[in-house]
């Protein structure tokens, strides 16, 4: 799986942020990475609401995301070089100060770069890859990944940009349900009851997702 770097532009307003946690959600599921994806929204959440507090509400910002390694990287761009993020200790009552100790504690590490035109938070997250481009899910999914290359996956992973990502979650959601589709209209072709397959197929997601995966 290809999973190649993305950036987002928008404007830190109280409301962007739901939008953007959703565009994470959406985009790392495309990117196989589920598991991470609570604690990836959550830094998003935090970054932005740091931008806000500190810089201003209707700062230009710029979300980027992308893979160091088998680390999952986020961040966040705004054109204030002067108002750095700090890790400080926020009393129990405290209604600030929270948003950096708790990407500190979620992230694997995290940072600040400073440019002569703007400045640049980051965090990193261990997604248990083995390899940049590998899965995580086991043998199912990796078969499923070969199986979505036909209806389109590989144009999704080739055209992510960064206005596409609504665009590549749907373009891959609709390639899974057309090989569903096709693969009941393949079962129907050959006598098989559809409804028994579906049922039967859910059935065994069920179980082995409870498991805590394929061991195929």
């Amino acid at each position: 799986m290809s999973r190649k770097p993305w950036d987002l532009d928008f404007t830190a307003e109280p409301e962007e942020v739901a939008a953007l946690r959703r565009v994470m959600r959406l985009h790392l599921g495309v990117w196989g990475l589920h598991e991470v994806t609570d604690a990836a929204q959550l830094c998003v959440s935090e970054l932005v609401s740091n931008i806000i507090t500190h810089v201003g509400a209707g700062t230009p910002a710029t979300l980027g995301v992308s893979m160091n390694g088998t680390r999952l990287r986020i961040e966040m761009h705004d054109p204030d070089t002067r108002a750095l993020p700090t890790l400080v200790e926020a009393g129990s009552d405290s209604e600030t100060g929270r948003g950096m100790a708790i990407v500190d504690a979620i992230a694997d590490r995290w940072g600040v770069l400073l440019h002569a035109d703007r400045k640049v938070t980051w965090c990193e997250l261990a997604t248990g890859l083995n390899t940049p481009n590998g899965h995580i899910g086991g043998a199912r999914v990796v078969r499923a990944g070969a199986l979505l290359s036909v209806y389109g996956t590989a144009w999704v992973s080739q055209h992510a940009g960064p206005s596409t990502s609504t665009l590549v979650a749907a373009r891959a959601a609709e390639a899974a349900v057309d090989a569903i589709t096709d693969l009941l209209y393949w079962l129907q072709a050959h006598g098989r009851d559809v409804d028994e397959a579906l049922e039967r197929a859910q059935m065994r997601f069920e179980m082995e997702a409870g498991a805590g995966g394929d061991s195929l």
